[in-house]
């Protein structure tokens, strides 16, 4: 008696909800990704072997390279608000758009009789100004005193949390200029700070 054979059928895999999934994915990513902007001050940070991620909000961030000193802090509400209070402390009044296009610039390194004019540039006239670097000297008048002073009070009074910061140096950096950043720091009681590496290859 004959075989009966039974007729061969591809297998089909119904792929529409992988491909649902697929793009629930990608939208996620794209919209929680965090864009990385160009640092206005290039820095060469040493190698560690030790890798520990830096918190993406409530901290700030001081980067020393040639001489020069920027600021940084995250979060576009800390932001507007710390801009008030530094232009209360030096009599400098700054209208709400100036407050927002500031909420936008994630660091700098300006005087703060040149920041009316920084906030007033456009980016790409942003990035190819030569930034002086924020004043600082051994006394708790200097500007960089006062923009972590003031930052450290919006972030308690915004959020209700200690800011925390993080330095990040040029390898090549004489130690004294990284020694008058820790020194403001420290003569605000705050001696527990991040230092910004690289990961050394072993």
């Amino acid at each position: 008696m004959a075989r009966v054979k039974i007729p061969r059928k591809s297998t089909a895999i119904d792929m529409t909800a992988m491909c649902d999934v697929a793009f629930l994915l990608l939208t996620f990513f794209i919209l929680t990704a965090k864009l990385r902007t160009e640092d206005p001050l290039h820095v060469d940070v040493p190698a560690a072997t030790i890798k520990v991620p830096v918190p993406d909000d409530n901290i700030a961030t001081l980067e020393v390279g040639r001489g020069k000193i920027f600021f940084g802090i995250e979060g576009t509400d800390i932001r507007k608000a710390l801009l008030e209070e530094m232009g209360k402390k030096y009599n400098i009044s700054f209208t709400p758009a100036e407050e927002n296009r500031f909420a936008v610039i994630p660091i700098f390194g300006v005087h703060m009789d040149q920041m009316k004019q920084f906030i007033g540039m456009s980016e790409d006239e942003r990035k190819k100004l030569d930034q002086p670097g924020i004043p600082v000297d051994t006394t708790n008048t200097s500007e960089l005193f006062n923009w972590i002073y003031q930052a450290r009070i919006v972030t308690k009074n915004l959020h209700n949390q200690e800011l925390r910061f993080t330095i990040k140096g040029d390898s090549h950096e004489p130690y004294p200029g990284i020694q008058k950043v820790i020194d403001v720091l420290q003569r605000q009681a705050v001696n527990k700070f991040s230092l910004i590496t690289s990961l050394k290859n072993q």
